[in-house]
Parts: structure tokens; C-alpha cells; sequence
């Protein structure tokens, strides 16, 4: 496991020495296995977490235990919606576990007021933190909105490759479709009819962008 200083002076540049130094002091680093719950629906929020190696999958579950996928966590960010439920005492309404392997740093509530106070760097993080998720839910929002299924899930495709950085997706039509809070007979036939239009190559546990 590496040091927290270091970590928070690689994956976040822009916090100020005197910042690095109390997170340090306060923070723990905590490692997630691949597929292992990092978030749960109902847990009170003790920590808010940075993310320095891996990546998160966070989604909120409907009434019906069907899931919707919000956005994925990467080195270098953090979770808005901890940041609200730690600051009001307040149970998670999302859940997110570790797509692979994960590090991330826990930042424990009782500091979050006097950081925002004592830290203008890490103040303009919190802001720029809520407006950039804001930006990618109000995303997802219109993709549910005013678009149809095909066009969501060429969005989705399009938005996996680019956090991923490949072409070729290890997903299954099942995963696809809880994502997509469908079936996954659906999401096998438009898959099936984007292959043939030569946009995906259709292969097994993967879906590759041409």
C-alpha cells in the first residue's frame, strides 16, 4: 500500500502542502478487490473517498431492485454524492463496487467543515467536484429523455470507450442491460442490429467498436 502524501501529490496536484499534510494525518488508504461493494444503499456515510488507482461503478437501484448506472470513478476523483452524505449525516442512496482492483483514500467527515474553511484549494476541488457530476447526470437525464433506446446505447458504447480507453468492452448483454434499466433480449437484438450496420463486432463477454 503507498503513502498518502505521495498519492494525494500525484492523482491531486492542485492541493496546497499544508493540505496534503492534515488529509495525511487524518485519512486511511483502503484497497477493494475487483467486484467487491465499495458503497452501499442505507450505510451512513462515515468517509468520503478519493479514488487513486482503479475505478468505481457507481449506480442507484429503482424500486424494484433494477439498477441504473450514474458514472464511473478514476484516479484523480472523487465521489460528489459521499460528499453530501457525509456533510449532512446522511445514508448513501447510490451503491458502488470496484471494477477492478481499487485504492482509494478515506476521508473521514469530521474534518469536511474545517477543510472547506481552512483550504481554498480544496473548497474550489469540492465545487468543481459537484459541477462536473451534475454536468454527466444532467447527461444522463437528457439520454433518458429525449432519445431512443438505440441512441442511448450507442451513447453508453461511446461513453465505456472513453473511460476505458479501448474499443473493445468486456460487458455482457446483461450488464448492458442493467445499465441501461432494460432486458437483455433487447439489448441483444439493437446490439445485433449495430453489427450489422458494421458499427460493433459482436464477440463473447465483449463488444467491440469498429
Amino acid at each position: 500500500m503507498h503513502d498518502i502524501g505521495s498519492l494525494l501529490r500525484q492523482h491531486f496536484p492542485q492541493f496546497e502542502e499544508t493540505l496534503i499534510n492534515e488529509l495525511s494525518a487524518h485519512s486511511k488508504l483502503k484497497l477493494f478487490a475487483a467486484g467487491e461493494p465499495a458503497i452501499r444503499t442505507g450505510e451512513l456515510m462515515e468517509y468520503t473517498i478519493m479514488v487513486t488507482m482503479g475505478r468505481l461503478k457507481l449506480y442507484t437501484e429503482g424500486e424494484n431492485g433494477e439498477e441504473f448506472f450514474m458514472y464511473y470513478l478514476e484516479p484523480g476523483q472523487a465521489c460528489a454524492l459521499s460528499f453530501v452524505c457525509a456533510a449532512r449525516n446522511k445514508k448513501s442512496d447510490v451503491e458502488a463496487f470496484a471494477t477492478e482492483d481499487s485504492e482509494v483514500i478515506m476521508i473521514p467527515i469530521s474534518i469536511m467543515d474545517s477543510l472547506m474553511v481552512k483550504y481554498k484549494s480544496w473548497y474550489y476541488f469540492v465545487i468543481e467536484t459537484y459541477r462536473s457530476r451534475y454536468e454527466e447526470l444532467l447527461d444522463v437525464i437528457r439520454s433518458v429523455a429525449f432519445t431512443t433506446l438505440d441512441e442511448r446505447l450507442s451513447y453508453y458504447l461511446t461513453k465505456q470507450k472513453n473511460a476505458f480507453g479501448s474499443n473493445k468492452l468486456n460487458l455482457t448483454h446483461e450488464q448492458i442491460a442493467n445499465d441501461l434499466n432494460t432486458s437483455r433480449v433487447v439489448i441483444s437484438r439493437l446490439l445485433k442490429q449495430m453489427e450489422q450496420k458494421g458499427q460493433v463486432k459482436l464477440h463473447r463477454y465483449e463488444v467491440e467498436l469498429l
